[in-house]
């Protein structure tokens, strides 16, 4: 009877109230909408989403993918191009799948090594980015005869050059989004301006068929995991809504090509650029790229053997592990992203509208737009509502290599003014000291946050012995007279040690108190001689400037 009665048994379907009150119960007081997360793009990313999640939009998005799996496509890195062709090879002996050239280090390129490049490309799909029209490398299509062009494939945009004739499977008019993505562009933005772009350059076609058939799109995937995959989904949905205003019912296969961002990479514990590039390259496959780049961890200054490698096998794990590749829409059917999807595509058509009845493409990019959003982005990562690891949380206090390699050039990472903060550190003779009171129990919070603190610019804090009264801290500080100290204690104690520990002390030390405390309190303190103060929240990049300004000798009190 009991194995009767656990067959039959069936559960009471959960609708969303209930998963609501359980959730709210496990917040202990906190709302409900502090589960809700608001993106740059405007977006509220709901906790929980339903099938009623749906129910006023479109049926389930299914993204319009031609066919399974991707490209591997790793790009050599070398001195010249017979090295060039060296480690193309290796790489592909070790699962690369294409030829990739970065035209931003100009290579020297011999007839031999463009001889062995064409006849690779027979084999192996082609990829160009960031060259211009004078670069010796383009001399390859040249060398390929005539009759083996049409089975050479890729996808290049090299402005001011035509390809030579006969390569009909060679893409060559693309939106890539590299530049708009690093100069801070949302994802919704990013969109809009692929069409915005593909509407200027179809303008400009004799018809829209030929364009659309030559077009591919480039887009930069970040660390924000799910809307990078709605962001792919995305696309496939605008391109069939932009072909059909052409008056094309079926929107011609226009492929996506995936690079790793480096807006989030540091070179600050650049290991975990590596996580980066992990987080970034599987959103790229859930969402659908038809080829995929992976930067190497240490790219911003310069690559290693070791690192190429590693950025390679990101995409061979994924593949072995996952049998992603053996999927059309990994993603599809999940309420979650068929919302997300479904948001993106709304507001990106949208924006893209907007851009178009402002005067395209072009008013778009000089309009300062991009200024806005990076300047938002960096804000975020200032005050820490972004998060980046090793960088402006969890900072590791290692020896780092600041130099930037010449065969990369990025404008708009988000982790270069903490870098600049802590490059001036590297020979610093700064003495800083934590002036600790009470038991470890109370002071040891403020202390490790303001360490913590203190790390993200490059600043080594010392803890000093736990003080009961501001006259030991006087003594203790006269002895070791460090340049700079914080306060940490609890609000409490640090109110009763404040105005006797500053009447001690000498007028060139800098102190700092950790805390935030009501303005009649803090002017006063401030007006005694202390410096600022550090809390959470705070403007991170702002406080370590001045602080850095102070020891080099500024005047002025503040209250960053």
């Amino acid at each position: 009877m009991t194995i009767h009665n656990m067959q039959t048994t069936t559960f009471q379907k959960a609708g969303f109230e209930q998963w609501k009150e359980a959730a709210v119960q496990s917040l202990k007081g906190r709302p409900f909408d502090s589960l809700i997360t608001k993106t740059i793009e405007g977006i509220d990313l709901q906790p929980l989403y339903t099938q009623e999640s749906l129910a006023n939009r479109e049926q389930p998005i299914r993204a319009a993918k031609k066919e399974t799996g991707w490209i591997v496509a790793q790009q050599p890195y070398a001195t010249d191009g017979q090295q060039f062709v060296v480690e193309l090879k290796n790489s592909i002996e070790r699962g690369n799948e294409a030829i990739v050239c970065d035209g931003t280090k100009q290579l020297h390129w011999d007839e031999s090594s463009l001889a062995e490049i064409a006849q690779l490309m027979k084999q192996y799909p082609i990829f160009i980015i960031n060259m211009k029209h004078g670069n010796s490398f383009l001399k390859v299509f040249s060398l390929v005869p005539e009759a083996d062009r049409s089975s050479v494939n890729g996808a290049i945009c090299v402005s001011d050059w035509i390809i030579p004739a006969g390569y009909t499977n060679v893409r060559t008019a693309s939106a890539d989004m590299w530049d708009a993505h690093h100069k801070g562009a949302d994802t919704v933005t990013e969109l809009a301006l692929v069409l915005a772009d593909a509407a200027n350059q179809a303008s400009k076609a004799d018809n829209f068929s030929d364009f659309a058939d030559d077009f591919f799109v480039r887009f930069a995937v970040d660390t924000h995991f799910f809307m990078e995959i709605s962001k792919f989904r995305a696309f496939r949905v605008l391109w069939q809504a932009f072909s059909s205003a052409y008056g094309v019912a079926e929107a011609p296969y226009a492929p996506i090509i995936a690079t790793t961002s480096l807006r989030s990479y540091s070179k600050l514990d650049p290991y975990v650029n590596v996580l980066r590039a992990g987080n970034e390259t599987f959103a790229a496959v859930l969402g659908g790229a038809d080829v995929i780049t992976v930067h190497p961890h240490n790219i911003i200054t310069g690559p290693t053997s070791s690192s190429v490698r590693m950025a390679r096998n990101i995409q061979l794990v994924i593949k072995e592990e996952t049998h992603a590749d053996k999927v059309i829409d990994p993603a599809g059917g999940s309420y979650f992203m068929e919302t997300l999807t479904s948001e993106l595509v709304d507001k990106a058509w949208t924006l893209f509208l907007e851009i178009q009845s402002i005067g395209g493409y072009d008013a778009f990019i000089t309009s300062g737009q991009f200024g806005k959003l990076l300047e938002q982005r960096r804000g975020d990562v200032s005050k820490g509502k972004q998060s980046l690891i090793g960088t402006n949380v969890y900072a590791e206090l290692t020896d780092t290599n600041f130099t930037d390699w010449e065969g990369v050039q990025i404008e708009g990472r988000l982790a270069e003014p903490f870098e600049k903060l802590a490059a001036l550190q590297k020979d610093s003779t700064t003495r800083i000291a934590l002036l600790t009171f009470g038991e470890l129990k109370d002071f040891k919070p403020r202390a490790d946050f303001v360490s913590g603190f203190l790390a993200t610019g490059g600043m080594r804090a010392e803890w000093s012995p736990t003080f009961d009264n501001a006259q030991q801290a006087v003594s203790w500080l006269a002895d070791e007279n460090p340049n700079y100290v914080i306060v940490c204690a609890t609000s409490t104690l640090t109110e009763t040690v404040m105005e006797q520990l500053l009447a001690g002390l000498s007028e060139e030390l800098i102190i700092d108190a950790a805390g935030k405390y009501d303005s009649e309190l803090s002017e006063k303190w401030l007006n005694a001689g202390l410096n600022g103060f550090i809390f959470a929240g705070q403007d991170k990049v702002g406080k370590l400037i001045a602080i850095n300004d102070k020891l080099k000798g500024g005047q002025t009190n503040e209250q960053a």
